[in-house]
């Protein structure tokens, strides 16, 4: 049985993980860690784990990290694979601190190139740019899947002060980030931030019809409600209407519905 955990806000991560599961075939379990990092000393056992999430800010989503550092893994071998927009720093840093006081038996960290997602700073992609990105996830995630078949293993220099310090100032910046959202009047509550919100920091207040989606502490920042929005009316900071969203176009919103 080989289990894979993936955490994904717009796809990128769950359309690797479900392709390296495809790939790996019946004996597969596909987990969102969004639904277990909550959970204290939870039992991780399988003949290979294998972990698909992104890199936020040089460094690893909070949920991601709890799960980690929660989790009590009875595995030979793991395999982690980042998903990145630009550069992942010392994503791969973070979790192997992590992860060698586990004693797991073989440790592999690997990268996935994915299409930039974070709108808020960098906009939305350019067409051009989100095929060619594209195309090196798919690439990516096949090399992936041959370094799981092959059980691959290999380390990464755990001392990265610059990642380290970026990610510290994102930790603490999500604590407050997620009062930073706001709602237009294009709200027509259909629920669907509700629904793709992979730590449930998104519910829907109000009477049927008129209900507005509330913003929680436990938000994550991975801007999953502002992108899936079908009407561009969550924004974040100075963001509007006008700008473009991103989701992966492989990945549906039934996919992405916990």
């Amino acid at each position: 049985m080989t289990k894979i955990y993936y955490f994904s806000g717009t796809g990128n991560s769950l359309w690797s993980a479900r392709k390296i599961a495809e790939a790996i075939g019946d004996e597969c379990a596909l987990i969102n860690i969004g639904l277990e990092a909550g959970k204290d000393k939870l039992p991780v056992e399988a003949d290979a784990v294998i972990l698909v999430f992104p890199s936020y800010a040089f460094g690893l989503p909070l949920a991601v990290r709890r799960f980690a550092i929660n989790a009590v893994f009875k595995t030979p071998y793991l395999a982690a694979f980042i998903t990145n927009g630009s550069t992942p720093g010392g994503t791969a840093a973070s979790l192997s601190r992590i992860l060698k006081r586990k004693g797991i038996g073989a440790l592999y960290f690997g990268l996935i190139p994915a299409v930039e997602n974070y709108i808020a700073i960098f906009g939305p992609p350019k067409e051009e740019t989100e095929r060619r990105r594209l195309e090196m996830q798919r690439k990516a995630t096949e090399e992936a899947v041959r370094c799981v078949m092959e059980r691959r293993v290999n380390r990464v220099n755990t001392f990265r002060p610059v990642s380290a310090f970026i990610w510290l100032l994102f930790s603490l910046g999500v604590k407050i980030f997620y009062k930073r959202y706001w709602v237009s009047d294009d709200c027509d509550s259909c629920c669907i931030c509700e629904k793709v919100c992979p730590v449930s920091a998104v519910s829907m207040r109000g009477e049927p019809g008129k209900a507005r989606p509330v913003f929680s502490a436990k938000c994550e920042h991975c801007q999953g409600c502002l992108n899936w929005c079908p009407k561009r009316a969550i924004h974040f900071g100075r963001l509007n209407s006008s700008v473009a969203r991103y989701h992966h176009p492989e990945i549906s919103l039934r996919d992405m519905s916990r």
